[in-house]
This record gives structure tokens, C-alpha cells and sequence, in this order.
């Protein structure tokens, strides 16, 4: 058959347009052939029933410099000879085209397609991209001929929706004509047309020929700002759930009672943090939820006991009895005796079973269809338990992973078979419950937000197993913000994004396949890790002392060309001299100098060898517990101008974050200072925008069209320019906190929020909004008048009518979505909010390690028994037009 394609498209002299046609894994390029008018053309011989392509414009070397992100699908399902086809350059970034997701699967459960019915005599078909969520809608043709109604809404041609979002209809139009029309909305229930799509009239040429097929390919439907998308939702990480159930810590089960309450109160979106496991040294250290040992392991933290597919006797089920009732009248989580309580009960009854286990059909699939990851998480777990820690390179055996090797654990006779089965078998329970919490949500329309942690822990799973895939000598972190003036130190390990770049980023698509088996959308932690990493030298301890990689770094011949008489040991050693050491030391100076320094007899000072790094003080400081003045140490050991990073054998810089503010730089001339604050401001916020956009979008388009999910993207903090452009071009949501505004205005508006955002209140990172309230006085008193509009003064605390108004400032905006933390809808009931709110507090970055242990001061299922708090946010949230 032939296919005729038709795009118009502007261009500038020199630029062709070129179609990519999928064939399986192959890539077949065809070049279009420019006519008039912007309009290009391309004539194709074809004998498949369906074709996948997509568009690039490339210049005259062939040199990509555009292209488009979502590749188009067409079916020929039909008994023509030729089709002509009028296409539209896809713009992924269109939030109807993006909407196509997870989300909208879940909304429309047990949809059946229907089927459009497209005869010989049919001259046209019309195919338009449309999600829509309100279950009352449905998308009618209308135009200038009588085929097409003549623009009377009355006769207007109700589609077919032949798959999620997409409708279709074909019609005989013999008018000869140029055709006019536009797509609308239709109530189901009434048949009245509620609206057509904004903009100009659509048009099509009249087709006279009897064996063609004319294909309107439009690809999306120009809606108007109320008839998208829009919902409200409840943030909670499950740990936190607190249930008559629960063992002292929140569970998978937890989450249907969530959805009950989150149903009657209007809410569809349940958010979570994330839920892999973080077992790596059995303390309350490993509470932290962001450093996960497997990126495909559930955490035994979620494991309900009673509810598994193997039974405790009576005698376990009593003892259990007493200490769930034990640990859930604890106000905070007992990390560590929650893990002690439900790992002994575990092993007892895997003992039990173990020979029902070793048979059980179900279970023995599951452990071949995810082979994969799960083998080698359950033999690190049981080396980690052998050797008493999950730092592999001091194991006395595997301490490099060789599968063959390690495959021999394995075997049912070897002697480590049975805890190989054990961390099976949790894994096998915990994606049962999980599973059945998920489908529970999806029988009531609720969806599923999840998490992305944006690192590895450095000593996991996969950092055992693929080690080429990582920068294990360099830490992930974060440069100072308004969390800590000294930066973040995750301890990850960085990314080798060019090997992961050779095998098409499977390693990611990976991991979000595995994620999409539970969620609908998830939140991307830190997603300026894809644009540039702050990374750090092991031998750093503080965030202070990073970078961000990759970057344009300052070189010994630029800093000559500025004529800086660059020293290395005065710009990136610290800079000690007797005033320096006074001013941090005070009378204790002479007592570290003669112990941590060399003395150079001229007024200044250098760490001995032992003490030359962040890590080694910080090392010593851990063995001799004695009262030496820390922070104040590791704090001149910052006091640099410089990092220096070794590439091959050249070595570069990268000036240190907030320069200005180092002791070392006020002790340099005047014009010293002038020139090294330029050269900040350049290499900060001039030089790295091209590098960072191109960075993510060689990563970004290719992982994210791995999936279904509707992605939202957590862009707090130092945002580089590039990103705002990089996540409109994808279609990504971005995150808007009031308290965290991009600008440097006081807070962020959200009456101001676009469509892609998502916004919130506060978030697990942040105070709570009446922590908040009182952290600074005189900008609750600005917030209290100009953005809750006010007269007086603010009171002392934020009382819940006060709270109320701040919800539905959020809720009444044109963002996609509203999610807040729980704790933000209590705060709005004097009756049912904390009594001390300095208890609802999730986590505080400043602080690392943090123990991660708030729950609820409330049973999750007693609040569906609070119908009038209920009913209060299920208004909020119909009357704001977020109701789904």
C-alpha cells in the first residue's frame, strides 16, 4: 500500500525535515521533500497493518537540531490501496498530549475500546489525542459541511475512543470544498455540546478518490484550562501510618484505610515516599528512606504478619499480639525495635514452612520472574547478616561479585540456601500486600504516587553487582541552601552516566519498570541530578566541599588570562593564619594548633598529613571521643578558594560555594576579590546552562518514554536555567513549596501556578505550615497580611481558620495537582491536629543522619468516623474543580 505523509512545518534555509520508521528494533530514516508553504512530503511504499515514527529537523550535515520526543502510532486496519496522511509535529510537552498516562488507565478502569468502523466508501477519518477524566465526556467532530453537522451542535458526530485518550471516526464527505472544523466536548448523559476546543478552525482538503483514505491525524485537543486535568491528593509516608493493625510502625495494609478516608473526602492522589528496602546496619540509621540497598527490594518494615499467605500458630499469634500492642502505643517509631520484633516472628515461622514454602508453586514463580534482581539481593542480604555489614569489600568472601560464583548459594544444598529463600520469601509477601493495597486504591479511583530516590547507597545491591556503573570514589549531595549553610552529603556514590549511556540507559528503564508495577505517577527526587550532580571527593565530609559535575571548570590558563598570580597551595589549601585561628578558636588556639598543625613560622599554618582532610578529622574524631572543638575544625579545613579536580593529567577548579564568605577570601586584595567574584558569577550562572540542558536531554526524553507513569519532577533548590525549558519541552510537572520560591520573593503566590506543577504547603523535607508559622516573626506578620490578606497583627500560633484559608489558595489555581501532607489537613481542625506540632515534623536535612520516625497521633481508619472534617475537605475539593 502507499502512504503519503503531510506535515507543515517551518523552516530556515538549509534545514530538512526527516522521518525515523520504526521496524522492530531497527531505525529507518526518511527524508521529506519540501513544497511550498512550510508544507513538506513524503511518499511511501508500506506493508505493514501499523507504523511507529517520529520527526527531526536536521541541518545540512545532518546534525539533529530538533526533534520530536513522543513517536506517532498509526493503524491500517482498513481495505484501502492508499491513505493520505495530514500530520502534526508532536509536541510531547502539550499537558493534553502528556496526559495519556497511568492516571488517566486508572481512571478509566475496565475501559473496553470501541471500535470505529471505517468502510470503503469512507473518504475521511478524523483521529484526535483526548484524555479525558470527567467519565461524562466524550469528544464530537463538528465543521462546515453537512457530513460534519454545518457547525450546528445539534448535529454534531460523536467518536469512538479506540484507545486510552485517542478517538477516531470515519465519514463520507463528498462535498469538493475545503473543509473547516473543530473537535468538542459532549455530555454523555444530556447529548448537549459543552464547548469547543479553542484556537482557529482546523481544516482538510476534499478527497475524490475511491480508493483513498484521507487521515486527519491531529494528535491532540486544545483544551481550555477547566477541562484538564486537575486533583487534589494526601501526602504520607506509609511508615507513618498509625492503625489499630500496625506494629508500631505504618504497613501496606495501612494504605486501604488511607484510600477509604482519602475516597469520601474527594481526594484521588495518595503520595508516598519511597518504600525499597534500607536494611544496611540493622540501627535507626537505616530509617532513612532515600538510601536504598536494593532499587527493586521492598522494606520488611511494611510486612504485616498476620495478613501473610503462611499463618502464626496461636502460641506466635498471642505473643505477637502483645508486643504490636507494645510498640503502637509509642508515640514515634522504634525503628530498631519494630525491625528486632518482626524479623524474629519472621524467622520462626519461615521455619515452620520451610519445606510448605520450598513447594509452594506461586512463590517459586515469583522468584523466576524476577530472578533478576531478586537472587542477588537475597545473597547480599545474607552475606550482609554473615559478615555483620553491608560494606561488601570487607566480606571474607564475594567480596566482588562474580555470578557463577555467587549462583552456588543457590542450591538447596548449599548452606546458605535457606536465608537465600528467607529474603525470597519477604520479598514474595511484601509485593502481595503491596499489591492488593494498590488494587484495593484502584477500585476506589484513587491513584498511587511514588518516590524515586535520585541515589544509590553506596553499599547496595547493585553497587555490589555493577560497580562500573558508578563513581564509587566520589559523594552525591547538595550545595548550601536554606537548609544548611554547609551543603549536603548524601554519601552516595555519583553516576557513570556514559556507561549507563552505552546500553541505552537500560539501568533505568529498569528500575521504572519496576516501580510501575504499583504506581501511577511518581515524584523524582532531585531531578537536577539529571541536568548536574554535586559531587564531593571522599575525602570531603562536608556538602561545602563539592562541585557540580559535569561543569566548564576554571582552568590554570583562563585564571593566567585574568591575571590572578594563582598559588595552589594559598587558593586551595586552607588558608590559616594566628588571626584566623584566634578568631575560631578563641583561648583553646595554642591547644589545636600543637595538635592538628604545622606551624611555618611566618604567620601561617597547614594540617599535619594525619589531620589533611574533612575525612581524616572526622575519623579521628570517631576514635578518640575526647572534647575537641569539631565543627570549628572541619570548618577551617573548608576555608578554601578552590576545588581542585584531577582530569587525565591536567588539573582544573571549581571556585568553592560562597566564596565570598570564607576567611580566606578576605584576607586578599581588594581587586583580588573584584576579579574571583566575576569569575564566580560566571562559572555559576553563565557558563554551565548549554552543558546541564544537553546533559538531561541525552538522558531525560530516553528514560522517560520507558514509561507510563505520569512523572512530576522535584526541581528544588540552586535551579539552573535550563531546567524550567528542559522540563516544559518533556511535559514534566515541577514543584512548587510556598515557602521555597525559585525567585527571591518571600514565598511563592499559588494563585500563580501554571498547569505542570504541582503544588503543596510544605513537604517531608520542611517545617510543618504551623512549625512555619513560628520560625520568624516578622514574616509571618508580612504573610499574614499581603498573601492571606489580614488586617492586624498574625496570632501567635496558626489556628485552623487561618490554615483553611492557606489550603484553599492552593487548592483554587490552575496546577494539575494540589498534594499536601497530612499533618496540612489536620492542622485545619483544632479537634483532631497534634497537640504539640513539633512532633509532625518528617525530617530536617540539616541534620544527617536523621532518625525518620513521625506517625500519626491518629488510627488512620477513625478518620473516615470524622464526617464533618471529611465532608470540610471534600467540598474544598469539588467546589475548586479538582474532584475526579
Amino acid at each position: 500500500m502507499k502512504i503519503n505523509f503531510n506535515l507543515n512545518f517551518h523552516t530556515k534555509l538549509g534545514e530538512k525535515i526527516q522521518m525515523l520508521v520504526y521496524e522492530g528494533e531497527q531505525e529507518r530514516i526518511y527524508f521529506l521533500s519540501y513544497t511550498d508553504n512550510g508544507n513538506w512530503t513524503l511518499n511511501l511504499d508500506y506493508f505493514s497493518k501499523e507504523i511507529v515514527y517520529r520527526y527531526q529537523l536536521v541541518d545540512e550535515g545532518g546534525n539533529v537540531l530538533d526533534e520530536e520526543l513522543a513517536k506517532h502510532g498509526l493503524q491500517f486496519n482498513h481495505t484501502f490501496d492508499e491513505y493520505r496522511v495530514f500530520d502534526v509535529w508532536n509536541l510531547k510537552n502539550f499537558p493534553e498530549n502528556y496526559l495519556n498516562n497511568k492516571v488517566l488507565h486508572n481512571v478509566l478502569r475496565g475501559f473496553k475500546p470501541e471500535k470505529n468502523i471505517v468502510l470503503k466508501r469512507h473518504t475521511h477519518l478524523f483521529r484526535i489525542e483526548a484524555p479525558l477524566y470527567n467519565a461524562d465526556w466524550r469528544i464530537v467532530l463538528i465543521g462546515n459541511s453537512k457530513a460534519l453537522g454545518q457547525w450546528d451542535y445539534e448535529n454534531a458526530i460523536p467518536m469512538h475512543q479506540v484507545d486510552y485518550g485517542v478517538w477516531e471516526v470515519a465519514l463520507e464527505i463528498g462535498d469538493a470544498t475545503f473543509l473547516q472544523y473543530k473537535y468538542g466536548l459532549q455530555s454523555k448523559s444530556s447529548g448537549e455540546v459543552l464547548n469547543l476546543e479553542y484556537g482557529q478552525n482546523r481544516w482538510s482538503l476534499p478527497n475524490k478518490s475511491t480508493n483513498q483514505l484521507q487521515i486527519q491525524a491531529d494528535h491532540y485537543f486544545r483544551f481550555k484550562s477547566a477541562e484538564l486535568y486537575h486533583a487534589a491528593g494526601v501526602a504520607v509516608p506509609v511508615f507513618s501510618l498509625r492503625s489499630a493493625q500496625g506494629c508500631g510502625v505504618g504497613e501496606f495494609c495501612d494504605l486501604k484505610q488511607l484510600g477509604d478516608w482519602a475516597k469520601k473526602a474527594n481526594l484521588s492522589v495518595i503520595q508516598t515516599l519511597p518504600i525499597n528496602d534500607t536494611t544496611a546496619n540493622w540501627t535507626w540509621t537505616d530509617s532513612y528512606p532515600y538510601a536504598p540497598i536494593s532499587l527493586y527490594a521492598l522494606h520488611p518494615l511494611y510486612l504485616r504478619l498476620d495478613e501473610m499467605t503462611v499463618s502464626l500458630n496461636e502460641h506466635q499469634l498471642k505473643t505477637y499480639h502483645i508486643a504490636r500492642e507494645d510498640l503502637n502505643n509509642l508515640e514515634l517509631i522504634d525503628y530498631e525495635k519494630v525491625m528486632r520484633t518482626k524479623k524474629g516472628f519472621l524467622e520462626e515461622v519461615f521455619s515452620i514452612h520451610y519445606e510448605e514454602l520450598t513447594k509452594d508453586r506461586k512463590f517459586r514463580k515469583f522468584q523466576k520472574q524476577n530472578e533478576s534482581w531478586l537472587f542477588p539481593y537475597a545473597a547480599f542480604c545474607t552475606l550482609r547478616d554473615k559478615y555483620g555489614t553491608p560494606d561488601f569489600n570487607q566480606w571474607k568472601t564475594h567480596k566482588k561479585y562474580v555470578k557463577g560464583k555467587v549462583r552456588v548459594m543457590n542450591s538447596a544444598k548449599h548452606k546458605d540456601y535457606p536465608q537465600i529463600l528467607f529474603h525470597s520469601w519477604l520479598q514474595y509477601e511484601l509485593h502481595l500486600q503491596l499489591s492488593s493495597a494498590i488494587e484495593y486504591l484502584h477500585d476506589l479511583g484513587i491513584s498511587v504516587k511514588g518516590d524515586l530516590p535520585i541515589g544509590i547507597y553506596r553499599y547496595s545491591v547493585e553497587a555490589w553487582t555493577e560497580p562500573e556503573l558508578y563513581g564509587m570514589e566520589f559523594q552525591a549531595g547538595a550545595p548550601p541552601d536554606q537548609f544548611t549553610d554547609l551543603g549536603q552529603n548524601w554519601g552516595f556514590p555519583t553516576y557513570n552516566w556514559e556507561v549507563m549511556k552505552q546500553t541505552d540507559y537500560k539501568w533505568w528503564k529498569s528500575r521504572f519498570a519496576a516501580l510501575e508495577q504499583y504506581f501511577d505517577a511518581m515524584r523524582i527526587d532531585h531531578i537536577l541530578g539529571f541536568f548536574r550532580i554535586w559531587r564531593m571527593p571522599i575525602s570531603a565530609v562536608q556538602g561545602i566541599l563539592g562541585y557540580f559535575y559535569p561543569a566548564i571548570p576554571i582552568t590554570l590558563s583562563e585564571l593566567h588570562s585574568r591575571h590572578i598570580a594563582f598559588n595552589y597551595e594559598r587558593f586551595c589549601r586552607p588558608f590559616i593564619t594566628d588571626q584566623i585561628l584566634s578568631d575560631y578558636f578563641g583561648f583553646d588556639r595554642e591547644r589545636v594548633q600543637l595538635h592538628f598543625l604545622n606551624n611555618h613560622f611566618n604567620g601561617t599554618y597547614s594540617f599535619k598529613e594525619e589531620f589533611d582532610s574533612q575525612r581524616k578529622l572526622f575519623d579521628y574524631f570517631q576514635q578518640n571521643p575526647q572534647i575537641w572543638p569539631e565543627e570549628q575544625l572541619l570548618g577551617l579545613m573548608a576555608n578554601v578558594l578552590f576545588i581542585a579536580e584531577e582530569i587525565g593529567e591536567q588539573t582544573v577548579f571549581h571556585p568553592r560555594f560562597n566564596l565570598e564568605k570564607t576567611d580566606s577570601f578576605k584576607f586578599l586584595t581588594h581587586w583580588e576579590q573584584e576579579v574571583l567574584k566575576d569569575l564566580y558569577v560566571d562559572y555559576f550562572f553563565r557558563r554551565q546552562d548549554a552543558l546541564w540542558y544537553k546533559s538531561a536531554m541525552e538522558k531525560l526524553p530516553a528514560i522517560l518514554n520507558s514509561t507510563n507513569m505520569l512523572i512530576c519532577g522535584e526541581d528544588l533548590g540552586l535551579v539552573p536555567t535550563s531546567v524550567p525549558v528542559v522540563m516544559d519541552k518533556l511535559g514534566l510537572t515541577a514543584l512548587k513549596v510556598q515557602r521555597m520560591p525559585a525567585d527571591q520573593s518571600p514565598w511563592y503566590n499559588p494563585k500563580e501556578a501554571s498547569y505542570l506543577n504541582v503544588v503543596t504547603a510544605s513537604s517531608h523535607d520542611s517545617s510543618t505550615l504551623r512549625q512555619w508559622w513560628n520560625e520568624d516573626r516578622d514574616l509571618t506578620q508580612r504573610y499574614f497580611n499581603e498573601q492571606l490578606g489580614q488586617w492586624g497583627s498574625a496570632p501567635l500560633e496558626l489556628v485552623p481558620e487561618l490554615a483553611e484559608i492557606i489550603m484553599l489558595q492552593h487548592l483554587y489555581n490552575d496546577a494539575m495537582l494540589a498534594i499536601f501532607p497530612l499533618q496540612e489537613f489536620l492542622a485545619t481542625d483544632e479537634t483532631l491536629r497534634h497537640p504539640n506540632p513539633d512532633m509532625e515534623r518528617i525530617n530536617e536535612p540539616a541534620v544527617f543522619p536523621h532518625y525518620w520516625r513521625y506517625r500519626m497521633h491518629l488510627n488512620v481508619e477513625s478518620l473516615s468516623k470524622h464526617t464533618d472534617f471529611t465532608a470540610k475537605i471534600a467540598s474544598w475539593v469539588q467546589d475548586s474543580g479538582r474532584k475526579v
